[in-house]
């Protein structure tokens, strides 16, 4: 796949909540996700870690009420997109998350992901 295509996979997959499906399709064994300073999980390396990871997130979200991604822009190997998210979380209500991911590309995977948004007060 050239990395338009990679980056049409992807969102296709973010849009159907598929983040399992995604990363085994697409990510490198050794990709690593960096969340932003104060967010849990701030670097996760490894695809089975960045696979749990997901799996977490998923037992943490109780109700989607709707998520809009964005079309994929691509730049040289690397692919971003906007997701707006308004789901109901354990423990903290329904909140909205405006996010923006970058994902870096090399020889066909994914090798690092990324994701810009405010974390949640914790506590």
């Amino acid at each position: 796949m050239n990395i338009q295509e990679i980056a049409n996979k992807l969102v296709e997959h973010c849009r159907n909540g598929s983040w399992s499906a995604a990363h085994q399709e697409l990510y490198s064994e050794n990709a690593v996700s960096l969340e932003p300073a104060g967010a849990p999980n701030e670097r996760t390396e490894g695809i089975d870690a960045i696979t749990k990871k997901g799996e977490e997130f998923d037992k943490m979200v109780e109700k989607v009420h709707s998520i809009s991604i964005s079309e994929p822009l691509v730049a040289d190997r690397f692919i971003t997109f906007t997701t707006t998210m308004e789901a109901d979380f354990v423990g903290m209500g329904k909140i909205t998350i405006d996010e923006v991911s970058v994902y870096e590309v090399k020889d066909g995977k994914i090798v690092t992901e990324q994701f810009f948004y405010t974390p949640a007060p914790q506590g």
